[in-house]
């Protein structure tokens, strides 16, 4: 579903994604792992549009994306949710939902069709698919912080995508609601038939559901491989994790 090969990016003479490389199945779930300043967000941001490569190649269902404005890519079928929440904090959870189904539809608010009107039965669908179906209404802001994550979830959705791409969808959750994030992103592989690439810092979550692991050291892949070979790869244990196992 999507490939990367030899992407490469430098910002004021730092290389921040030197010749990475990636390969991720449909139905897969794959994440990308390796220490602060890694470069795994700058390739998020490549992969999304939100950067334009300096060189390399990407590929999404074998159309070339590299340098492809972001909302080209996200009709395409690519979404994402970032590492600080990107919510309307002032809309309702229903809102927020709805917005990005009208978004996808093409479709604005005019004076004969009410917003309210539209897409309702498809976002309450996905509220409650994601679990937030009784706090439709409340304002985003007044949301928990793992609520708010679970949300920009939810809005991702709201474009019907292939692929979903999360940065580190853990972040500041408590462990209760990191169980309740990885159960959530399980079902949608299983029950929306996605695929998804994310980053995390939370190891144990990651090797409890990832598929393949790719390792980012200094803007280059140290190794993609399955969890296992990951875990006990010494080149990993020794870049990233100071010479011990991954967990």
């Amino acid at each position: 579903m999507l490939k990367v090969e030899a992407l490469t990016k430098s910002f004021d003479g730092f290389m921040a994604v030197s010749g990475v490389r990636l390969q991720v199945e449909k139905g897969e779930v794959v994440a990308v792992i390796g220490p602060n300043g890694a470069g795994k967000t700058t390739l998020f941001h490549l992969i999304t549009g939100q950067l334009a490569p300096d060189a390399g190649s990407i590929r999404f269902r074998e159309k070339e994306i590299a340098g492809m404005a972001p909302h080209k890519i996200c009709r395409l079928g690519i979404a994402r949710s970032y590492q600080v929440v990107n919510i309307f904090s002032r809309l309702s959870v229903f809102e927020n939902v709805q917005v990005a189904i009208l978004a996808r539809q093409g479709k604005t608010f005019h004076l004969f069709r009410p917003a309210s009107t539209l897409a309702v039965e498809e976002t309450r669908r996905i509220l409650d698919s994601v679990g937030l179906g009784d706090k439709a209404d409340r304002v985003c802001g007044m949301l928990s912080h793992g609520d708010q994550k679970v949300l920009e979830i939810a809005i991702a959705l709201g474009s019907r995508p292939a692929l979903l791409i999360l940065d580190e969808p853990t972040a500041g959750m408590s462990p209760e609601e990191t169980a309740q994030t990885l159960a959530l992103m399980k079902r949608l592989v299983a029950e929306f038939g996605l695929t998804i690439l994310f980053c995390e810092h939370d190891m144990p979550m990651v090797f409890s559901i990832a598929d393949r692991i790719m390792v980012m050291q200094q803007g280059r892949t140290l190794v993609e491989d399955t969890p296992e070979a990951v875990r006990n790869n010494p080149r990993v244990q020794e870049a990233y994790l100071g010479g011990s196992a991954p967990c």
